[in-house]
């Protein structure tokens, strides 16, 4: 006898619960409406450098990319070429010694590094310590994996650096990570060595990994630092470093942590059980951009933003926002006025009205609710543009 058809019924998995679209994936897909609308919506939004890589990048890349014997699978651990072209640059810019053999793992950007290390070193249960604000990715991916996320406030009146009295304060016996990001996003706070040693002294106290995400660095900011340079910091801390921001890269997907030998060998037993290693002539192209000259970034990270970063000042005092000048990086954070009742106020006026795309602060944390965020990844006649709209409706 034939059994009645049964209605076809899939549920998606428990995990999908904890999390939501990102914010950035949902929003753009309303000004991508406006725009098919006609609108022509200038986004401010989101932090992808829209500036090309070095010349002799690209060209390294063309001209690898033609040879036939380049197109087979690759090592997880990254060809050797760009494990010590990574090496190298950490010597050159931070003075941190690295053995490229052993030390340094390539990655596809930080949402993978994030992944893996988590994978490798947190149990479901396990606490995590998360920003508020911070990165939204730390807090979702941890989400999904599991882990309990406790969360550490920075505040603008403590510089956005974490008060260590409060943390000592709290129950960290189940901590087995926390999550830090300096130069901070999305508030542009600056490393400073005091702060790493702080870290560092209060990952070996309390039993800690600390993960650092440092990918703006040198934007903005003449002196950038590493969380490495700190001495023992290598035993317990793992940095994540990119391309994405400071070389210009963000679709090519590349870069790296650096720790000791046996995190790296943790984490590699994760990464080579979910993908292989990157396209070799990419690989090959960002050794070579691990070779951009001091002229090329001081024209690219700093004269340029800084150019950008005062028409977004313009903008921050015509909203009537306060910010700190000192903020580097590639976006400015500003307190907006009290007269809105929240923020998402400001930034769906400034959308609608003079169709403008700025973040509201919210995205990263309850700690960031009061504030906007304001990306310089736009030509600086889009943010003069931007703030002529945004002056007529004010």
């Amino acid at each position: 006898m034939q059994k009645e058809h049964q209605p076809y019924n899939i549920q998606p998995a428990n995990r999908l619960a904890n999390v939501s679209e990102y914010y950035f994936s949902r929003k753009l897909k309303e000004v991508a409406q406006m725009n098919a609308e006609g609108k022509n919506v200038i986004s401010l939004g989101i932090g992808s450098p829209d500036m090309p890589p070095s010349e002799e990048t690209v060209q390294v890349l063309c001209e690898q990319a033609k040879r036939p014997d380049v197109h087979g699978y690759q090592p997880t651990v990254g060809i050797p070429e760009l494990r010590k072209a990574m090496a190298d640059w950490y010597k050159r810019w931070y003075h941190v010694d690295l053995d490229p053999a052993t030390e340094i793992q390539p990655l596809i950007g930080s949402k993978e590094g994030i992944l893996h290390v988590t994978l490798a070193l947190v149990n479901p249960g396990d606490q995590v310590l998360v920003p508020n604000p911070g990165y939204p990715t730390y807090t979702s991916l941890n989400k999904i994996l599991g882990s309990e996320i406790v969360n550490y406030n920075l505040c603008e009146d403590n510089h956005w650096q974490p008060d260590f009295d409060e943390l000592e304060k709290m129950d960290l016996s189940r901590v087995k990570i926390m999550w830090t990001n300096y130069p901070n996003m999305p508030t542009g706070a600056n490393a400073t060595m005091e702060l790493y040693e702080k870290l560092v002294n209060f990952a070996r106290h309390h039993n800690i990994v600390i993960v650092n995400d440092n990918p703006y660095s040198f934007i903005l900011n003449k002196k950038p630092l590493s969380i490495l340079n700190v001495p023992g910091a290598k035993e317990c801390c793992i940095e994540f470093n990119s391309m994405i921001k400071s070389h210009n890269m963000p679709g090519w997907r590349v870069g790296m942590l650096a720790t000791n030998a046996q995190f790296v060998q943790w984490i590699l037993k994760i990464k080579s059980n979910i993908d292989s290693g990157t396209f070799r002539p990419m690989q090959l192209a960002a050794a070579q951009a691990y070779n951009n000259s001091v002229e090329w970034h001081e024209e690219a990270n700093v004269n340029v933003y800084s150019r950008r970063r005062q028409l977004a000042e313009e903008i921050m005092k015509v909203l009537g926002c306060s910010f700190d000048p000192n903020q580097v990086g590639m976006f400015l954070w500003g307190r907006i006025p009290e007269s809105y009742n929240d923020v998402e106020e400001l930034t769906e006026k400034v959308l609608h009205e003079a169709r403008v795309f700025i973040t509201p602060g919210f995205i990263f944390g309850s700690n960031g609710k009061r504030y906007i965020r304001i990306s310089l990844c736009a030509k600086e006649e889009k943010l003069a543009e931007a703030l002529e709209r945004i002056k007529k409706i004010m």
